[in-house]
């Protein structure tokens, strides 16, 4: 089924309310480059008035066709010659700088939506696909650099030229303006009433759009997937649903836009035509000099043509809008975990102590089901705890918390004494390490995926800790080594070896509390023993938590928490939990016993 796009009623009632000043809220974005703003400004002046002056240029060429003195119809020539390369320079001008300023501006914008989202927690993510916010980032923001590097300057050229010219054809002749004025709201009525029709279909449009990328980056970046279980057919038909919807909603906003400028040219062409033919007759009647009558029919032109290139860019600048008003949404969007304004510093040096105070969580997605129920749990520093319990019982959950990528409902979570939601998460963040199940892999290199742990460590230093990860060998086998680039998402590695480049990095960190979310699930067993010897020399001087399906990773931890339905149902070392009976024993059956018949 098409994936609708993300838009809700709020959104569409505040789109009605700010119309075309919904981008005023670029002004922040465009305040730095005052001096472009201004240069702009000056030479859109100067375009606008020499294009009003080259008329009365033609008026007097026109005017003195037949006289005898040659050198002074040169003369006319020679300064419509001049105020011709004036605007050519002035136009030129123009543009270089409205378009340096768009690029400025619009490169702004980016960083700050990006600046923005890249801070948000998980919550986030689970309203809006990334492929949407990649849309908005691209898509939207190439629509508002369009607007600032051409059409705000054409627009505010073509008002003046309007403005100018009504006043100069008022001039020239009060009669045939009296006329050409009252077409006036002929033209306006249709401009107002399509116009309005067209900003909801241009946000109706950018809104499909962006549904469309959001499902082509889904089925991509679960490509393997896809092809796994032949759904290439089925992925495909679901792209192209929300792709012609996209393309029906386009050609709808097409459809009304060309109207309205078919209406808006008629009905301005029809009445300088009109205008043209009683000029003649005035002409005619000798209360009009030719030259005036051309001077007149070019100011109409000048002006009729302002009014059609306003009708046009003002659906660019209903696209713009929406699109303004959808990455403003980014720049303020409220996100569910926030730093405090007076933020509380970490102790240091950091201990590592980790305590939970009768913390209960329901996931956003998942607001009737808890995933934590009451949780008190404390973890002393340089403690290597572990968390079993099947699938569900809350251990992933924890690892999320301690990262702060949500907050509890109720309850505390505390580092070495202070809580965590009153420091700020890049403060407490510097002292965590995590590999987690599903392991990021960057595009870029193997020396860069594990130095992005560390972004100062040493190319030593990133080795020494590949080597502690069991994963030097198959690094320095690819085809350049280190330096060998690793694909989107790690494409050309194997779960394992990514597993491993994860744990690599968590090493370079070198921070005080390491956190394992089933860190060697993809290992095979001599992989896996590696990575353990290396996991328990690396537990032995910082505060380890360690999330595990398969117990025999988690024998030799100093206490194992055992989870279930979100509660801690017992604590203790392994030898322990397994006399006692209860899940841990029924597991710890079910992996040795069972395993070892089978």
């Amino acid at each position: 089924m098409a994936r609708q796009p993300t838009v809700n009623t709020a959104e569409s009632e505040r789109e009605k309310s700010r119309r075309i000043g919904a981008l005023r809220s670029l002004w922040p974005f465009l305040a730095p480059y005052k001096a472009l703003v201004v240069g702009s400004a000056l030479s859109l002046i100067l375009t606008a008035s020499v294009s009003l002056i080259l008329p009365m240029a033609v008026r007097r060429v026109v005017d003195n066709f037949n006289t005898e003195d040659a050198g002074l119809l040169d003369q006319y020539f020679l300064a419509a010659l001049a105020i011709a390369s004036l605007l050519a320079v002035g136009t030129a001008l123009r543009y270089l700088l409205v378009t340096r300023l768009g690029e400025k501006a619009v490169a702004d914008i980016r960083k700050a939506v990006f600046d923005r989202v890249i801070g948000m927690s998980p919550a986030f993510f689970e309203r809006i696909m990334t492929g949407e916010v990649l849309s908005r980032i691209t898509t939207d923001t190439t629509l508002i650099l369009s607007v600032i590097g051409s059409s705000v300057s054409v627009a505010l050229r073509n008002v003046l030229i309007f403005i100018g010219g009504l006043v100069l054809m008022l001039f020239t002749s009060a009669k045939l303006t009296g006329l050409v004025l009252l077409l006036v709201p002929l033209v306006i009525v249709p401009i107002l009433v399509l116009g309005r029709r067209l900003r909801t279909l241009s946000r109706e449009n950018q809104d499909w759009i962006a549904a469309s990328s959001g499902n082509a980056g889904e089925s991509l970046s679960a490509v393997q997937t896809v092809q796994a279980f032949s759904q290439e057919s089925t992925s495909s038909a679901e792209f192209a649903d929300v792709t012609e919807e996209a393309l029906r909603s386009a050609i709808r906003r097409i459809n009304t836009r060309a109207v309205m400028t078919m209406i808006v040219i008629f009905l301005i062409f029809t009445g300088v035509v009109g205008v043209l033919w009683m000029g003649a007759h005035d002409v005619r009647a000798g209360m009009m000099s030719p030259g005036a009558l051309v001077q007149f029919v070019i100011y109409s032109v000048m002006v009729a043509g302002a009014v059609g290139a306003l009708s046009e860019i003002w659906g660019e600048l209903q696209r713009a809008a929406g699109a303004t008003e959808r990455l403003v949404d980014l720049l303020h969007a409220c996100d569910s975990v926030t730093d405090p304004a007076v933020p509380v510093a970490l102790p240091s040096p950091v201990r590592g102590e980790i305590g939970f105070e009768n913390v209960s969580f329901r996931y956003p997605s998942r607001p009737d089901v808890p995933a934590l129920d009451g949780v008190n749990l404390t973890i002393e520093p340089g403690e290597t705890v572990a968390l079993v319990g099947p699938s569900g019982a809350g251990k992933s959950t924890i690892i999320q918390l301690i990262l702060r990528f949500h907050d509890p409902q109720s309850g505390r979570i505390t580092l070495d004494g202070v809580d965590l939601s009153t420091m700020t998460r890049a403060e407490f963040r510097k002292a965590l390490a995590l590999v987690p199940q599903d392991p990021m892999i960057f595009a870029g290199s193997a020396l860069e995926n594990i130095r992005f742990g560390r972004p100062g460590a040493t190319d030593a230093e990133v080795e020494a800790a590949a080597r502690a990860a069991a994963a030097h060998e198959f690094i320095t086998a690819l085809p350049e080594g280190y330096a060998s680039r690793l694909g989107e998402r790690g494409v050309t590695l194997s779960g394992g070896q990514k597993q491993r480049i994860a744990i690599a990095r968590a090493i370079l960190r070198d921070a005080p509390v390491l956190l394992l979310d089933e860190a060697t699930s993809a290992l095979d067993a001599e992989s896996e023993r590696l990575v353990q010897n290396a996991v328990d020399s690396l537990a032995q001087s910082r505060t380890t938590i360690i999330v595990a399906h398969r117990l025999a990773t988690v024998k030799k931890a100093d206490r194992i928490v055992v989870m279930e339905g979100g509660r801690i149902v017992a604590q203790g070392r392994h030898d322990e939990l397994v006399a006692e009976g209860g899940l841990y024993a029924r597991l710890a059956r079910l992996q040795f016993t069972d395993g070892a018949a089978a």
